[in-house]
């Protein structure tokens, strides 16, 4: 009867963790989207990738579920949310899509007044810069975000994400 018990639960929990993005099946499924929006904005493919990473939890975050919304990012009107069949009115804009949500991330980055002087001020190469220059112009109220944000692109390697296609192909050449 235990072992029957211990089977259920194990079966039970791996269907609940399957469930769920984990950190690289996000990058796997995100990157090719972040790497086209650095292309376009300027806006490092790390940093798109970690702070939605981190902002949505793997994309498993109720706000990430219901509405897209990858970042946390705040809207003019309310949207409405399901959570245990309990109806929520929030603030948090809604998106078509996590590629909307994305691309609404680096159009705030390059042109809302708070940010916009990093896209002139750094390169796609530059994530250290972007990471404490999007805390300290107020993205966040914690002290720990750009550390923490940081600590995702270097766990997972994303600043491979921020080089120019030739020069990735330049290297993979070299490398043979």
């Amino acid at each position: 009867m235990k072992k029957l018990i211990l089977i259920i639960t194990l079966l039970i929990s791996s269907l609940a963790v399957s469930a769920q993005n984990t950190s690289k099946s996000y990058i796997e499924q995100f990157k090719d989207n972040a790497i086209r929006i650095m292309h376009e904005t300027g806006v490092p493919a790390s940093i798109i990738l970690a702070v939605a990473m981190h902002e949505s939890a793997n994309g498993n975050s109720l706000i990430a579920r219901a509405l897209n919304n990858q970042f946390g990012v705040k809207g003019g009107t309310t949207s409405v949310i399901y959570n245990h069949k309990k109806k929520v009115h929030t603030a948090y804009k809604k998106y078509d899509s996590v590629m909307d949500s994305f691309q609404d991330f680096a159009r705030l980055m390059t042109e809302h007044k708070k940010f916009a002087h990093l896209s002139e001020e750094l390169t796609h190469y530059d994530y250290l810069g972007w990471a404490k220059g999007i805390q300290k112009s107020g993205y966040c109220s914690s002290h720990k975000w750009a550390s923490q944000v940081l600590n995702i692109i270097t766990k997972y390697d994303l600043n491979a994400y921020d080089e120019k296609p030739e020069e990735q192909a330049q290297l993979a050449s070299n490398t043979k």
